[in-house]
C-alpha cells in the first residue's frame, strides 16, 4: 500500500502564488513601456508636421500673387466693348438698303416728277356677296411740290386711297408709286424704312406717344431715322403752330387742338418728300384750323412741299392746288386753284 501524498504547506503555497503573480506583473510591464515610447514618435510626429507646417504655408504666398496678377487681364476685355458696339451699329445699313432693290429709292427727286401715283388701284373689302368695293380703278398722280386735296361724300373711297397711296394699305389689284418705286415690290423692312425717311402723315386720331412730350413726339421722326433736326427749321414750324410754350406737356396735358397741331409738326418738321393729311383740321377750332392751313400751304409754295390732304371742308381744301373729287371709289372731278365757293358749287354738281 503506497503512502499517502502530503500536502503542500499552506507557507509553500502562498510563495508560488506570489511568483506567479509577479511573473504576471512582469509581462504586463512591457505594453507599458511600449505606449510611453508611443507619445514620445507621436509627439515626434507632430513636431515635425508642426515644423514643417509652416513651411508649406509659406510656400503658397507665391501662387496668390500670380492670381493677382490676372485682374489687369478683365480690363483688356472690357476694352474690346467699343468694338461690338461699332459692328452693332453695322446691320442698319447694309440690311435695310438691301431690301430695297433699286439704289435711287432715296435719292432726291427733282422738280416736275410726280410724287406719288395709283394705277388702276383696286380695293375690296370681303368676299362675295359681302364684298364691298372701295376703290374702282383709280388712276391719279400727284404732283410734286402741290397741294393736292382729296374731296367726295362719305364712302366714296377718299380715306381708303390716302391710306393705299402712303403704304399704309396694300391693293387688291393694281399699283401704287412713291416716286418711282412700286410699293408693292418692296419688303415689309424697306416699306417702314421708305416711309420714315420720305412720308410724314398728320391723322385726325394724333396718333401721338403717350409717353413722350411735345417736343420729343415732334423729333420722333428724325430720332428713329439717327438724323440731328434742323433747329432753325424746327423752331419756325413750333413758332408758326404757337406750340412754343408747350413743347415739355406730354399729350395728356394738351387739348385736342394742340395735340393735332404737334402732329402736324411731327410730319413737317423731317422734311419729308411727301405728306398724308387725313381731314387735320377735323379736332381744331376754326383759328388753329386756317393757322394749320395757311402753314400747309406755305410750306408747299415755299419749300416746295408736297402734300396730299383729305377733307370734307370746302373751306380746307381752298387753301390747296389742286381739289381731286371722288365718287363711289372712281375719280369724277377734279378743280385747279380753287376757292371755296367754286369747291362748294362743284360739289352740288356732283351730288356730294
Amino acid at each position: 500500500m503506497a503512502p499517502p501524498k502530503s500536502r503542500p504547506s499552506s507557507k509553500a503555497a502562498a510563495t508560488k502564488r506570489r511568483t506567479s503573480a509577479n511573473s504576471k506583473k512582469k509581462t504586463s510591464v512591457k505594453p507599458k513601456s511600449q505606449v510611453r515610447k508611443r507619445p514620445a514618435k507621436a509627439d515626434g510626429r507632430a513636431r515635425v508636421s508642426q515644423e514643417t507646417a509652416p513651411a508649406r504655408k509659406r510656400a503658397r504666398p507665391p501662387v496668390s500673387p500670380k492670381t493677382r496678377v490676372r485682374p489687369p487681364v478683365s480690363p483688356k476685355t472690357r476694352v474690346r466693348a467699343p468694338v461690338s458696339t461699332k459692328t452693332r451699329a453695322r446691320p442698319p445699313v447694309s440690311p435695310k438698303t438691301e431690301d430695297v432693290a433699286p439704289a435711287e429709292v432715296f435719292a432726291p427727286q427733282q422738280p416736275g416728277e410726280t410724287a406719288a401715283r395709283a394705277v388702276d388701284a383696286v380695293k375690296i373689302y370681303g368676299e362675295g356677296s359681302t364684298a364691298v368695293k372701295a376703290l374702282d380703278g383709280i388712276d391719279l398722280e400727284i404732283e410734286r411740290g402741290r397741294f393736292t386735296a382729296i374731296m367726295g361724300p362719305s364712302g366714296s373711297g377718299k380715306s381708303t386711297l390716302l391710306h393705299c397711296l402712303a403704304g399704309l394699305d396694300t391693293l387688291t389689284t393694281g399699283q401704287v408709286f412713291i416716286g418711282d418705286v412700286d410699293l408693292s415690290t418692296l419688303k415689309d423692312k424697306a416699306l417702314t424704312l421708305l416711309r420714315r425717311q420720305k412720308v410724314g402723315f398728320i391723322f385726325q386720331s394724333f396718333n401721338l406717344v403717350p409717353t413722350l412730350t411735345a417736343e420729343e413726339n415732334i423729333k420722333l421722326p428724325d430720332s428713329l431715322a439717327g438724323k440731328t433736326p434742323d433747329k432753325d427749321w424746327l423752331d419756325q414750324v413750333i413758332s408758326s403752330l404757337a406750340l412754343g410754350d408747350r413743347l415739355g406737356h406730354l399729350p395728356s396735358e394738351l387739348s385736342g387742338g394742340q395735340q393735332q397741331r404737334v402732329a402736324a409738326a411731327r410730319a413737317i418738321a423731317s422734311k419729308p418728300e411727301i405728306i398724308f393729311a387725313d381731314e387735320p383740321t377735323g379736332n381744331l377750332d376754326s383759328r388753329s384750323g386756317e393757322e394749320l392751313l395757311s402753314f400747309l400751304r406755305e410750306a408747299t409754295a415755299g419749300f416746295g412741299q408736297t402734300i396730299v390732304m383729305v377733307t370734307h371742308d370746302p373751306f380746307a381744301a381752298s387753301h390747296s392746288n389742286r381739289v381731286v373729287f371722288l365718287g363711289d371709289g372712281r375719280v369724277v372731278g377734279e378743280l385747279r386753284e380753287p376757292t371755296q365757293e367754286k369747291v362748294i358749287d362743284r360739289l352740288r354738281e356732283l351730288g356730294g
